[in-house]
């Protein structure tokens, strides 16, 4: 049996920056092929696509990653039925009590918490908050009533496409985890990197005394410049069955491509001003299973003197992907290509060459076709 997998390869250029450090404020690294690269952790770059989802996909269809739940809960309840305002916060309690997800305050007077970061879909806020409010109604023991309105099993229902593609894992409760249908590999550079540090000043604008020579603050800020080579994949019949919906899966495929390819992590920005574009996307359909293409750049890429990294970048990754489907017989159902330049005329031919926009409604009308059976 056929399977629905989406492949997003990118290539970006990033001067000097900053985009994810480590817990000293250095840049992040890996050494890859014996040297070291730049890296940019999965979770960063999830991060910033969680975040450019907001300006993609309506708030039905967001989740939340808290550890205020009964907070969230609580004003939920309030909107949904104003005439429990003063019961809220226990029918909040009770009800991720029934769920089985543990809360508690660290101190009385604060509210509680869950102990870890719980991944809910705004609908399924909703739904609890409405078994909540009827079960407050129905009278009689509050804790039965909930149980009678099966709330555990409202919170494994109608996830946001969120939650489907980077999952959920609930400490307390693990049936109601959810597997992720995306996989987001480290982002690491083409080529070997060495960070280096940017020596500041600032002046005191409000010191007025002449003779006090010299800066108000000093300090370093480290940095690297990179060429990334960043992948993901998408399972997308995990996807189908998470949320249920072949019309919901389309949507999530399209506004995570879209996403992956447009976004970036923040770390320093304002420093650095480093917002780009990347360079060349390659997305491959594939029936099998997922193939990163990391391995053309285990030897790293080096500057020549009549081209740059970038060319060389894709120059290997075109061959290698080409030569790792043949050698395995892993050809791609279907293949989209976005490059810019003639640095990275190399992909062109590795698939439907257009823009962005015409890569996303190509992918998303392929995956359409394919839940619906007629691919």
């Amino acid at each position: 049996m056929s399977r629905t997998i989406i492949d997003i390869h990118v290539l970006q250029t990033v001067p000097p920056s900053n985009l994810n450090r480590d817990d000293t404020g250095s840049p992040k690294t890996a050494v890859y092929g014996g040297v070291r690269r730049s890296r940019v952790s999965s979770q960063a770059w999830k991060h910033a696509v969680r975040d450019k989802f907001e300006t993609e996909l309506d708030d039905s269809d967001l989740g939340m990653r808290t550890r205020h739940v009964v907070e969230v809960l609580d004003r939920r309840i309030r909107e949904r039925a104003p005439e429990l305002a003063d019961r809220a916060e226990e029918l909040a309690k009770a009800t991720f009590k029934a769920v089985g997800i543990k809360t508690s305050a660290a101190k009385k007077e604060e509210p509680e918490q869950s102990g870890y970061l719980v991944f809910l879909s705004s609908r399924q806020y909703d739904n609890l908050a409405d078994a909540a409010a009827s079960a407050a109604r129905a009278g009689g023991n509050l804790d039965k009533a909930l149980k009678e309105r099966d709330v555990k099993a409202l919170a494994d229902r109608e996830h946001s496409i969120d939650v489907a593609l980077f999952g959920r894992m609930v400490a307390d409760v693990s049936d109601i985890n959810v597997e992720a249908a995306a996989q987001v590999a480290h982002a690491i550079s083409v080529h070997a990197v060495d960070n280096e540090y940017d020596y500041f000043t600032a002046v005191d604008d409000h010191d007025e005394d002449e003779e006090r020579t010299g800066a108000g603050m000093i300090g370093t800020v480290e940095f690297n410049s990179a060429t990334l080579y960043r992948y993901a994949a998408v399972d997308v019949d995990r996807l189908a069955e998470t949320l249920g919906s072949p019309e919901a899966a389309q949507r999530a495929v399209e506004a995570f491509a879209r996403t992956f390819v447009t976004s970036m992590p923040t770390g320093k920005i304002t420093t650095f001003g480093n917002r780009t574009l990347p360079d060349a996307v390659l997305v491959r359909l594939r029936e099998t299973q997922p193939i990163s293409f990391v391995g053309a750049f285990e030897e790293p890429v080096t500057a020549g003197t009549s081209a740059g990294r970038l060319s060389q970048a894709a120059i290997r990754l075109a061959e290698y992907a080409v030569e790792v489907e043949r050698k395995y017989d892993q050809p791609p159902a279907a293949s989209w290509v976005v490059h810019v330049g003639r640095a990275t005329e190399a992909l062109a031919g590795l698939g439907q060459d257009g823009t962005l926009d015409e890569l996303v409604k190509g992918v998303g009308d392929e995956v359409a076709q394919r839940l619906a059976g007629t691919a």
